[in-house]
């Protein structure tokens, strides 16, 4: 089982604790290689993304650790940007100009207006009372119109492009599921959830299996269910923890090694000497 994560945050977004506390987590559990996500800079400020101001800082302090670390670990630095329109998201020249080693792209936001202010978003990803009310204010009630808005999103994000992964692929059923009239096996959503896999692999993108509520939920994204369809598609996975606290670095790794290989993967993917891998699921 490969020991890396590449989707993780720290101190310069909404993650607890600094940089250095996730690295020597993970030396301390005989990581390979381990990379930092922190959620990019918005048009708008919250409590959870990154100030451009904070920019320079973010990328020199993971450049330290690099340099700190090496022999000992493969160090590497992205982001996690957040695709809202057409004018901001990974393809831009601000995030492409940024010496990443990747980038990956993730739906939080649902824009409500053309004008980008947090007030105006329809936030996925929050507690599920503001969900709720963010359905029946901004989508008259009807949950399939937010699914539906959600993978019209995803779909643009994968086709502007400039991300290496997409990130929890699938993350709109966590709050979903608990609105009336929801059902992951309905056509209505296993239609456009596959339509955005088959999009993915037509652009050789990845996908993580992200476990970061596998242990205390029982939910992966992509959900386990449809994780036979994306080894199918021959779909390059990866697994990542969405570690927010050092000690979660390595959360629900090994149950998601297990639910890939029992979907009927034989590999993951790893990055090796800054470059990206396929490697065997017995290694």
């Amino acid at each position: 089982m490969q020991l890396s994560n590449y989707h993780s945050h720290c101190n310069f977004c909404d993650g607890r604790s600094y940089p250095e506390d996730f690295v020597k987590f993970a030396l301390a559990r005989g990581f390979r290689a381990y990379g930092f996500s922190s959620h990019s800079p918005l048009p708008f400020e919250t409590f959870w993304n990154m100030s451009r101001e904070d920019m320079d800082e973010y990328l020199a302090e993971i450049a330290r650790l690099k340099d700190k670390y090496r022999g000992q670990i493969e160090i590497y630095v992205g982001l996690e940007v957040d695709y809202l329109d057409h004018t901001y998201n990974a393809s831009i020249p601000y995030f492409q100009n940024l010496p990443l080693d990747y980038r990956i792209g993730s739906i939080h936001f649902l824009p409500l207006s053309p004008v980008l202010k947090e007030e105006n978003m329809a936030c996925i990803d929050g507690a599920y009372s503001d969900f709720e009310r963010t359905v029946d204010s901004s989508f008259g009630g009807d949950i399939r119109r937010m699914v539906r808005r959600y993978f019209d999103s995803a779909m643009a994000m994968v086709e502007a492009g400039g991300i290496d992964i997409v990130g929890h692929i699938d993350k709109i059923y966590m709050n979903s599921q608990r609105y009336p009239g929801f059902s992951i096996d309905a056509d209505w959503y296993r239609k456009p959830l596959l339509e955005l896999f088959d999009l993915v692999r037509e652009k050789g993108l990845m996908v993580e299996l992200n476990t970061k509520n596998l242990v205390k939920k029982q939910e992966t994204y992509p959900h386990k269910q449809y994780l036979k369809a994306l080894c199918e598609r021959h779909i390059p996975v990866l697994v990542n923890s969405d570690c927010h606290y050092p000690d979660l670095v390595n959360d629900g790794r090994e149950e998601g090694f297990q639910l890939l290989a029992d979907a009927g993967f034989k590999s993951t993917m790893e990055l090796v000497g800054g470059k990206w891998e396929e490697r065997s699921l017995q290694d």
